[in-house]
């Protein structure tokens, strides 16, 4: 999967990565370990690292929901779609993902991380949102997706997320 990563204005992550593609970069290999559909070389999603306001209006359009939130991603295909894709053929694009910088930069001060920490969580969970999982639908559906998130983000040495909350 090719990354189109747009990180112009946020400041330096203070380590995981030296900037934030190398960052989105290892976090979309570490999916790779738990949502294997992604490794189609056909694939591409933009990432966008930009601020509370674009992401609120985003949010606002298209999920009808008035408030900034720390990730928004918008899938281009259905799960099954992704799952069937041959590995032949033109570029493809799986889908979009936002991040918001004043949401994300509280969230990992309220949770003691750094914002590198926090950030490399929220990427992958919105490229397992372009994979097609999504943990709204129901509490399992939910624990099946945290558990994904806490063996990739464990790949990259970091710790699991949910701890605190289980």
């Amino acid at each position: 999967m090719e990354l189109d990563i747009s990180a112009e204005d946020w400041p330096a992550p203070e380590t995981l990565a030296g900037d934030w593609e190398s960052l989105a970069e290892m976090v979309a290999e570490a999916a790779l370990g738990v949502a294997p559909e992604l490794a189609n070389h056909r694939l591409s999603a933009s990432l966008l690292f930009t601020d509370d306001a674009e992401v609120h209006a985003l949010n606002r359009e298209w999920r009808g929901r008035d408030k900034p939130t720390n990730v928004l991603s918008f899938p281009m295909l259905a799960r099954d779609e992704l799952r069937a894709l041959p590995a032949d053929g033109p570029p493809e694009m799986l889908g979009d993902i936002a991040l918001a910088l004043e949401t994300c930069t509280r969230e990992a001060a309220e949770r003691c991380v750094e914002l590198s920490t926090h950030v490399a969580h929220l990427v992958l969970h919105g490229l397992l949102h372009l994979a097609g999982h999504d943990h709204e639908p129901s509490d399992a559906a939910a624990e099946e997706m945290e558990a994904l998130e806490i063996k990739a983000l464990a790949t990259l040495g970091l710790k699991d997320p949910y701890g605190d909350r289980k």
